[in-house]
C-alpha cells in the first residue's frame, strides 16, 4: 500500500469544512476536499495556492454529494484504484433547513437534513472504513452539535439528526473497539458560518442570530479538530462540547446592546 496517507473532509466548500481543510494543509497533511459546489471548491484550491507553502500540491478537490450512496462508493473505489490510503475522515457535511413547527414544516427540508446529516455520514464512513482499518491510528471525526444533546423549539428534526450523529458515533466506537481506530464527536454551539443563512434562507435574518454576541468561528472548530487528531494514538477524545463564552446554554445567550 502507498505509504502517503490522505485526509478526507466532507462539506469542504465553506465554514468549518473549508477552515479544517486549510488547517490540515498547513500542518502538512494531504487532503481530499469534497463538496457539492464546484465553484467553491475551486476557490478553496485557490486559497491553498495563496498560502505559498506548496499546500495546493497536497490538495485534491472533488464535487460530490454525500447523500448519493453510489457516487460515494464510486469516489472511494476510484481513490483506491489510485492507491490512496486514508488515516482521517472528517464527516462535516451537514445543514439545517427551516424553523417551522413539525405540523407546518416542508417534508423536503426533513429529507435534506436527514439525508445529509445522517445518511451521508453513514455512507462516507461505511465506504472508507475497510481501508481505514488497515491503519490502526486512523481517526474519524463526526461533526455533531449541541442540538444533538438538547432539543429546542422549532428544531425538532434537525436536533433529531444530530442526536443520531451522537448515537452513531458512540455505536461506531463500540464496533471498532480493539482496532485502534479512534472516533470523536465534536458538538459546537453557535458558530458563525453559512449555517443560519441556509437555515433561514436570508442573509439579513442570519445576521440577527449572532447580533450583539461573539460566536465561535469556523477556525475555532478547525483548531479543535487539529488538536483531537494530534493526540497520541492511545488517546481517543470521544466527545467535545464547545460553546462561545457568550452562550451559557442552548437558548441562553448574552447580547451586548
Amino acid at each position: 500500500m502507498n505509504e502517503i496517507k490522505w485526509s478526507v473532509v466532507t462539506g469542504a466548500t465553506s465554514g468549518i469544512g473549508r477552515a479544517t481543510t486549510l488547517m490540515l494543509l498547513k500542518s502538512g497533511r494531504r487532503v481530499l476536499a469534497l463538496g457539492r459546489r464546484k465553484e467553491k471548491l475551486q476557490e478553496l484550491f485557490a486559497a491553498a495556492e495563496n498560502m505559498r507553502t506548496g499546500a495546493s500540491e497536497q490538495l485534491e478537490v472533488y464535487t460530490l454529494d454525500v447523500c448519493n450512496r453510489k457516487d460515494v462508493e464510486h469516489f472511494v473505489s476510484t481513490q483506491l484504484a489510485a492507491q490512496k490510503c486514508f488515516d482521517l475522515l472528517v464527516n462535516n457535511a451537514g445543514l439545517a433547513k427551516g424553523v417551522d413547527p413539525i405540523q407546518k414544516a416542508d417534508p423536503e427540508d426533513w429529507d435534506q437534513m436527514l439525508d445529509t446529516n445522517v445518511k451521508g455520514l453513514l455512507y462516507m464512513t461505511r465506504a472508507l472504513l475497510p481501508e481505514m482499518l488497515k491503519i490502526p491510528s486512523a481517526t474519524i471525526v463526526n461533526m455533531g452539535s449541541v442540538a444533538g444533546i438538547w432539543t429546542y423549539p422549532l428544531g425538532g428534526v434537525y436536533c433529531a439528526s444530530k442526536a443520531a450523529v451522537r448515537s452513531i458515533t458512540e455505536g461506531l466506537r463500540m464496533d471498532l473497539l480493539g482496532t485502534g481506530v479512534r472516533v470523536c464527536n465534536i458538538e459546537p454551539g453557535m458558530v458563525e458560518t453559512e449555517f443560519s443563512e441556509v437555515r433561514l434562507g436570508s442573509t439579513e435574518k442570519a445576521r440577527e442570530v449572532y447580533k450583539g454576541m461573539k460566536p465561535l468561528t469556523a477556525e475555532d472548530i478547525a483548531e479543535t479538530i487539529s488538536w483531537v487528531i494530534s493526540r497520541p494514538a492511545h488517546v481517543n477524545i470521544q466527545e467535545i462540547l464547545i460553546f462561545p463564552t457568550d452562550q451559557a446554554a442552548v437558548g441562553q445567550v448574552y447580547r451586548r446592546t
